[in-house]
């Protein structure tokens, strides 16, 4: 079987999905190397988010009036078919304390590629082919949009560091200029794809402003796809302290209308006490999956142990692609679940 999947995010959750579905991508280099039981990933296609404001890649685009590079640069290295030399390189940070510090020197390259070719997309592309990644990255728009991000106490606040930095919690959130559109590719992607993914990802700053974009949450809509929203495992500062896994599903009907999704994919394993300990400080916590308000949205809940080892707390690559294969397995087969019920460890709610 072979299958396009198209994964829309940012950061460093979309970047960490991509390093686990390129496994899927049957390479030149190693034909025949994947397991029977899963589908061949003919096409991958990642739609970033473009409206980083902040660190190294707000420095460039002030200076040189580009895009963000920074999150086109996560998925490049995620992408890469070589993933020691080259992409350490690409992810390599300048110390010191001259024009170069904090800059990393993937996000110098783009730009440097930018200007030499004049055009950011075919910068993009060149990269691409500098680390034969096993994909395709294509920005959510060509036009430089910021964030505006409206607080529960009337104020807004421009720039996506700004917000989400916000000690007060966002009500909404809105692109400026208000009127953008994606690249033709994107809308012609998202239309043959057989498996759509938003998340796992930052909600208002990596993931929202992607359906702020004219014309993809209609194209997502009319998608005959299988959609899978990828739910955070962690509250985050700034974005969504005290949010549970339905007021994520509000947010997204908020700024994308309703429908958009078929399943919410959600993390089932609790975090450790250690991991609990290190994000204390934030006042992040594990979200809470509330299914008796998840169910007011019209979305299939699916559980999973999605949880990586390790102190910090991130979703597993290979795990999170194999539950996405295994939601669109289900799918395809038109199972139809009435009420809750327990599968292969898999809890699904209608």
């Amino acid at each position: 079987m072979k299958v396009n999947v198209v994964s829309i995010g940012g950061g460093t959750g979309l970047a960490r999905l991509l390093s686990g579905l390129k496994q899927f991508v049957l390479s030149p280099n190693h034909p025949g190397s994947l397991p029977d039981a899963f589908p061949v990933i003919n096409d991958l296609t990642a739609i970033v988010t473009v409206t980083d404001d902040g660190g190294s890649s707000g420095r460039l685009r002030q200076e040189f009036q580009m895009l963000p590079p920074g999150d086109i640069r996560k998925c490049l290295v995620a992408l890469s078919e070589d993933e020691l030399l080259m992409s350490k390189l690409f992810q390599h940070r300048f110390a010191g304390e001259g024009d170069l510090h904090g800059h990393s020197f993937g996000n110098l390259f783009l730009t440097a590629l930018t200007h030499v070719t004049g055009d950011f997309l075919e910068a993009i592309r060149l990269s691409s082919e500098v680390l034969a990644i096993k994909g395709r990255i294509l920005p959510s728009t060509m036009r430089d949009v910021h964030l505006v991000g409206e607080l529960e106490n009337g104020a807004a606040l421009l720039g996506e560091s700004l917000i989400g930095q916000s000690p007060l919690r966002i009500q909404r959130i809105s692109i400026f200029p208000g009127s953008c559109d994606p690249l033709p590719e994107t809308l012609e992607a998202i239309a043959r794809s057989d498996i759509i993914t938003l998340g796992p990802g930052s909600l208002y700053t990596s993931l929202l402003p992607n359906l702020l974009v004219k014309g993809i949450p209609e194209a997502i809509r009319e998608s005959p796809a299988c959609k899978v929203y990828i739910g955070n495992i962690m509250t985050q500062r700034g974005e969504t302290l005290g949010f549970s896994a339905s007021d994520h599903l509000r947010a997204i009907g908020q700024h994308g209308g309703d429908l958009l999704f078929d399943y919410i994919l959600l993390n089932l394993t609790p975090i450790s006490e250690t991991q609990k300990k290190n994000y204390l400080e934030e006042n992040a916590a594990q979200i809470e999956n509330d299914l008796d308000r998840m169910n007011l949205y019209r979305v299939k809940v699916v559980f999973r142990d999605l949880l990586a080892d390790g102190e910090k707390v991130r979703h597993d690559p290979r795990k999170l692609a194999h539950a996405i294969f295994d939601v669109w397995l289900s799918d395809k087969m038109k199972q139809t679940i009435q009420g809750s019920s327990i599968l292969d460890g898999v809890a699904e709610h209608s």
